[in-house]
Protein backbone atom coordinates (compact mmCIF):
# COMPACT_ATOMS: atom_id res chain seq x y z
CA UNK A 1 0.00 0.00 0.00
CA UNK A 2 2.60 2.50 0.84
CA UNK A 3 3.99 1.41 -2.73
CA UNK A 4 1.18 2.37 -4.52
CA UNK A 5 0.38 5.57 -2.25
CA UNK A 6 3.95 6.59 -3.89
CA UNK A 7 2.44 6.09 -7.30
CA UNK A 8 -0.05 8.51 -6.43
CA UNK A 9 -2.68 6.40 -6.22
CA UNK A 10 -5.16 6.84 -2.88
CA UNK A 11 -5.82 3.29 -2.32
CA UNK A 12 -4.72 -0.47 -3.81
CA UNK A 13 -7.95 -0.96 -5.14
CA UNK A 14 -7.41 1.72 -7.05
CA UNK A 15 -4.13 0.74 -8.22
CA UNK A 16 -5.57 -2.65 -9.60
CA UNK A 17 -8.36 -0.25 -11.28
CA UNK A 18 -6.37 1.44 -13.42
CA UNK A 19 -4.24 -1.85 -14.29
CA UNK A 20 -7.19 -3.08 -15.31
CA UNK A 21 -8.14 -0.12 -17.68
CA UNK A 22 -10.99 0.51 -15.50
CA UNK A 23 -12.23 4.60 -15.25
CA UNK A 24 -10.89 6.14 -12.39
CA UNK A 25 -13.14 8.73 -10.49
CA UNK A 26 -11.49 12.32 -10.03
CA UNK A 27 -10.23 13.41 -7.11
CA UNK A 28 -13.13 15.90 -6.18
CA UNK A 29 -11.67 19.57 -6.08
CA UNK A 30 -13.11 22.47 -4.08
CA UNK A 31 -15.63 25.11 -4.75
CA UNK A 32 -13.18 27.47 -3.59
CA UNK A 33 -10.15 26.50 -5.90
CA UNK A 34 -12.15 26.32 -9.27
CA UNK A 35 -13.46 29.75 -8.24
CA UNK A 36 -10.04 31.28 -7.33
CA UNK A 37 -8.59 29.76 -10.55
CA UNK A 38 -11.46 31.87 -12.57
CA UNK A 39 -11.10 34.78 -10.73
CA UNK A 40 -7.02 34.43 -11.65
CA UNK A 41 -8.21 33.08 -15.47
CA UNK A 42 -10.45 36.32 -15.52
CA UNK A 43 -8.14 39.16 -13.50
CA UNK A 44 -8.85 42.56 -14.39
CA UNK A 45 -5.93 44.35 -14.63
CA UNK A 46 -7.78 47.61 -14.83
CA UNK A 47 -9.05 47.53 -11.01
CA UNK A 48 -5.75 47.30 -9.84
CA UNK A 49 -5.14 50.46 -12.06
CA UNK A 50 -7.93 52.03 -10.66
CA UNK A 51 -7.50 51.53 -7.05
CA UNK A 52 -4.13 52.60 -7.25
CA UNK A 53 -5.41 56.02 -8.77
CA UNK A 54 -7.66 56.35 -5.65
CA UNK A 55 -4.79 55.50 -3.38
CA UNK A 56 -2.49 57.92 -5.11
CA UNK A 57 -4.74 60.47 -4.71
CA UNK A 58 -5.66 60.41 -1.06
CA UNK A 59 -2.90 61.42 2.00
CA UNK A 60 -4.56 59.05 4.12
CA UNK A 61 -5.89 55.33 3.61
CA UNK A 62 -8.26 53.83 6.49
CA UNK A 63 -9.70 50.18 6.13
CA UNK A 64 -12.55 48.88 7.60
CA UNK A 65 -14.85 45.61 7.84
CA UNK A 66 -16.85 43.21 10.20
CA UNK A 67 -15.44 40.20 11.48
CA UNK A 68 -13.14 38.17 8.99
CA UNK A 69 -12.98 41.29 6.76
CA UNK A 70 -11.86 43.15 9.35
CA UNK A 71 -8.76 41.00 9.94
CA UNK A 72 -7.89 40.92 6.30
CA UNK A 73 -8.09 44.88 7.32
CA UNK A 74 -5.72 44.38 9.74
CA UNK A 75 -2.91 42.48 7.87
CA UNK A 76 -2.99 44.81 4.72
CA UNK A 77 -2.73 48.14 7.40
CA UNK A 78 0.61 46.22 8.28
CA UNK A 79 1.47 45.58 4.54
CA UNK A 80 0.61 49.31 3.28
CA UNK A 81 3.00 50.18 6.15
CA UNK A 82 5.50 48.00 4.66
CA UNK A 83 5.40 49.47 1.19
CA UNK A 84 4.04 52.88 1.56
CA UNK A 85 4.55 56.61 3.52
CA UNK A 86 1.22 57.05 3.52
CA UNK A 87 -0.66 56.20 7.18
CA UNK A 88 -3.12 53.35 6.47
CA UNK A 89 -5.00 52.24 9.64
CA UNK A 90 -7.56 49.52 9.84
CA UNK A 91 -10.56 50.47 12.34
CA UNK A 92 -13.19 48.14 13.86
CA UNK A 93 -15.95 50.73 14.94
CA UNK A 94 -17.76 53.33 13.80
CA UNK A 95 -17.39 55.48 16.53
CA UNK A 96 -13.45 56.19 15.83
CA UNK A 97 -14.09 55.47 11.82
CA UNK A 98 -15.59 58.96 12.43
CA UNK A 99 -13.25 60.32 14.26
CA UNK A 100 -11.16 59.77 11.89
CA UNK A 101 -11.89 60.35 8.36
CA UNK A 102 -11.69 63.35 6.86
CA UNK A 103 -11.62 65.15 3.56
CA UNK A 104 -7.58 63.56 2.64
CA UNK A 105 -9.09 59.90 3.48
CA UNK A 106 -9.85 56.92 1.06
CA UNK A 107 -12.27 54.64 3.32
CA UNK A 108 -11.73 51.27 1.98
CA UNK A 109 -14.38 48.74 3.14
CA UNK A 110 -13.85 45.56 3.15
CA UNK A 111 -17.18 42.96 2.48
CA UNK A 112 -17.61 39.47 1.63
CA UNK A 113 -21.22 39.74 0.68
CA UNK A 114 -22.22 42.93 2.00
CA UNK A 115 -25.26 41.33 3.56
CA UNK A 116 -23.96 41.30 7.12
CA UNK A 117 -24.40 44.48 8.06
CA UNK A 118 -25.52 47.65 6.24
CA UNK A 119 -22.95 50.33 5.45
CA UNK A 120 -25.04 53.43 4.95
CA UNK A 121 -24.85 55.05 8.33
CA UNK A 122 -20.58 54.30 7.49
CA UNK A 123 -21.18 56.37 4.61
CA UNK A 124 -22.97 58.94 5.23
CA UNK A 125 -20.95 59.91 8.29
CA UNK A 126 -17.68 59.62 5.67
CA UNK A 127 -19.35 61.87 3.48
CA UNK A 128 -20.23 64.23 6.00
CA UNK A 129 -16.14 64.34 6.74
CA UNK A 130 -15.56 64.43 3.14
CA UNK A 131 -13.89 60.66 2.80
CA UNK A 132 -13.93 59.02 -0.41
CA UNK A 133 -15.31 55.62 0.34
CA UNK A 134 -14.73 52.32 -1.60
CA UNK A 135 -15.93 48.97 -1.21
CA UNK A 136 -14.45 46.70 -2.11
CA UNK A 137 -16.81 43.39 -2.11
CA UNK A 138 -16.31 39.84 -3.52
CA UNK A 139 -19.82 38.84 -4.46
CA UNK A 140 -21.69 40.73 -6.45
CA UNK A 141 -24.94 42.90 -4.54
CA UNK A 142 -26.95 45.81 -5.87
CA UNK A 143 -27.73 46.82 -2.61
CA UNK A 144 -24.19 48.25 -2.19
CA UNK A 145 -24.88 51.27 -4.57
CA UNK A 146 -25.78 53.99 -2.32
CA UNK A 147 -23.31 52.99 0.01
CA UNK A 148 -20.35 54.35 -1.52
CA UNK A 149 -18.68 56.39 -3.81
CA UNK A 150 -17.10 53.52 -5.69
CA UNK A 151 -17.51 49.32 -6.06
CA UNK A 152 -14.77 46.79 -6.93
CA UNK A 153 -16.52 43.62 -7.48
CA UNK A 154 -13.78 40.74 -7.29
CA UNK A 155 -15.78 37.61 -8.76
CA UNK A 156 -18.56 36.69 -10.91
CA UNK A 157 -18.44 33.52 -8.98
CA UNK A 158 -20.31 33.71 -5.73
CA UNK A 159 -19.42 31.00 -2.70
CA UNK A 160 -21.96 28.48 -1.95
CA UNK A 161 -25.17 29.72 -0.38
CA UNK A 162 -25.34 27.51 2.66
CA UNK A 163 -22.66 29.53 3.99
CA UNK A 164 -22.83 32.14 6.31
CA UNK A 165 -20.91 35.77 5.45
CA UNK A 166 -18.65 34.94 8.00
CA UNK A 167 -17.83 31.18 6.94
CA UNK A 168 -16.76 32.76 3.51
CA UNK A 169 -13.62 32.90 2.11
CA UNK A 170 -11.34 36.29 1.84
CA UNK A 171 -9.30 34.63 -0.22
CA UNK A 172 -10.04 36.93 -3.56
CA UNK A 173 -9.11 39.71 -0.78
CA UNK A 174 -5.46 38.42 -0.46
CA UNK A 175 -5.10 38.14 -4.29
CA UNK A 176 -6.31 41.21 -5.61
CA UNK A 177 -4.38 43.44 -2.24
CA UNK A 178 -1.54 41.54 -2.81
CA UNK A 179 -1.57 42.80 -6.49
CA UNK A 180 -1.99 46.51 -5.27
CA UNK A 181 0.63 46.02 -2.63
CA UNK A 182 2.98 44.23 -4.99
CA UNK A 183 2.56 47.17 -7.69
CA UNK A 184 3.32 50.07 -4.57
CA UNK A 185 6.39 48.09 -3.89
CA UNK A 186 7.52 48.07 -7.17
CA UNK A 187 7.73 52.03 -7.04
CA UNK A 188 9.70 52.30 -4.00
Amino acid sequence: SKFVKKLGFSSYRQYLDFLYGKEIPAAAGSDELSRIRSFIDTFDNSMVDDLLTLIDRHPKITLFGYGPSLLCARYFEYRFHNCSDKPAMAVSDEVTLNNLVDDTTLLLILTETGRFKSFEQIYEGAKRNGATVVILVEEYNTDLFNQCDKIFWLSRTAQPAHLKPYEKSRTLFFIFLEEIIQRLLLRK
